[in-house]
């Protein structure tokens, strides 16, 4: 695995405990990666992510490369110390953006051209250019370019996408080299159907990659077609290779992938609630900016150890954010990103003890509590 290893560790049902070795550190998985879009995870000092128990971050190669650009971040350094990350960074392949944020996009077998959403420059990107742009920014884990359609899209639509990707995968990982230290993963796509994902497997099976990733899902399809999806693609991949689902999610997506035998995961959820004052919990979601938090000197979870919760009353979460202070999006995205590294960490321990049922249960059941009553 060109210098970084996976070891499974323990298994219960077909949820999995292990860890990936980089020469930057472990990733112990079940992993939840923070995004950190632009070389940085919004509202949060690298240190900060660090402290959540983060072991790995994700950064955007369709971002990174309109601003500040990738040859500029490798004349100083590359993307680690330039955010001041010294742990696995991995980076997507540009994409999923490309697709969702591009202007004038066109779409050949070649790749794709587009016009930035920043200033309408043009740009191309191609599973080459892709393979260099990752290169540039030094990233631990690369990701094969691929194409991703919407959900819901025509059968027809979904395998000539995931064939394009499947024949860009090739390509990425002749562009990619040999890289000791550097890992590269494939992506298979397929939309919700299992021939198609097989046929995707196979031909990634084939091109031989460091860790496959599940492409295509989390795209508007909902939860219960996510799980039908996820009821049988982990098992088409690998089993001796970390798998990954890209782009998810909500703490019971999260959970709901683990047990279906997904390792890793990554979204920008946690980040982006904590600045629109949303806070996750062990007992469900809460709003911070409603008016029964304005008097309740109580944290937002007792049993949580993080600043926000330690530190820092309901009442003046819900000043800070009504007031349009910085440090409300600071806290609660803290406070969020605390919250799914425990659903991680306890998760792991769960598995290794063979309590996986259990603690799920558990976790569910806290959760239809709902929020602690109001004063």
């Amino acid at each position: 695995m060109s210098g970084v290893t996976f070891e499974l560790q323990a298994t219960d049902g077909r949820a999995r405990r292990g860890v990936i070795r980089t020469a930057r550190g472990d990733i112990r998985t079940p992993a939840f990666m923070p995004v950190g879009t632009a070389a940085t995870v919004k509202a949060m000092m690298p240190e900060s992510v660090a402290a959540t128990g983060a072991d790995i971050l994700l950064g955007n190669t369709y971002h990174l490369m309109l601003r500040p650009g990738a040859e500029r971040v490798a004349r100083l350094g590359g993307l680690h110390r330039f955010m001041n990350w010294d742990k696995p960074i991995l980076t997507d392949s540009g994409g999923f953006q490309v697709m969702s944020l591009a202007e004038l996009r066109k779409l050949t077998e070649k790749g794709v051209t587009f016009r930035s959403h920043v200033d309408g420059s043009k740009h191309e990107l191609t599973p080459e250019r892709s393979m260099e742009i990752q290169r540039l920014l030094g990233s631990d884990i690369v990701m094969c370019f691929d194409e991703c359609p919407a959900l819901p899209a025509d059968r027809k639509r979904i395998a000539e996408s995931m064939r394009l990707s499947m024949r860009w995968a090739e390509r990425s990982k002749e562009a990619f080299g040999d890289r000791p230290g550097h890992a590269l993963f494939g992506i298979q796509q397929g939309g919700l159907e299992p021939d198609l994902r097989e046929e995707s497997a196979e031909a990634l099976r084939q091109i031989g990659f460091d860790g496959y990733a599940i492409g295509g899902l989390a795209v508007g399809e909902g939860q219960e077609a996510m799980f039908a999806c996820l009821d049988f693609a982990p098992e088409q991949l690998p089993a001796d290779r970390p798998r990954y689902l890209m782009g998810v999610g909500k703490p019971d997506d999260i959970v709901g992938a683990v047990k279906r035998g997904v390792d890793m995961m990554d979204c920008v959820l946690p980040s982006r609630s904590g600045r629109t004052g949303q806070a996750w919990t062990r007992r469900g979601q809460v709003n911070i900016k409603n008016a029964r938090h304005a008097d309740d000197p109580r944290p937002l979870d007792a049993q949580c150890t993080c600043p926000a919760c330690r530190n820092y009353s309901r009442a003046y979460l819900h000043h800070v954010f009504r007031a349009g202070e910085m440090i409300s999006g600071m806290l609660l995205t803290w406070h969020n990103l605390h919250y799914y590294q425990e659903i991680m960490a306890g998760m792991r321990v769960a598995i290794s003890q063979g309590r996986f049922a259990a603690w799920e249960a558990d976790f569910h059941a806290m959760r239809a509590q709902g929020d602690i009553d109001p004063l």
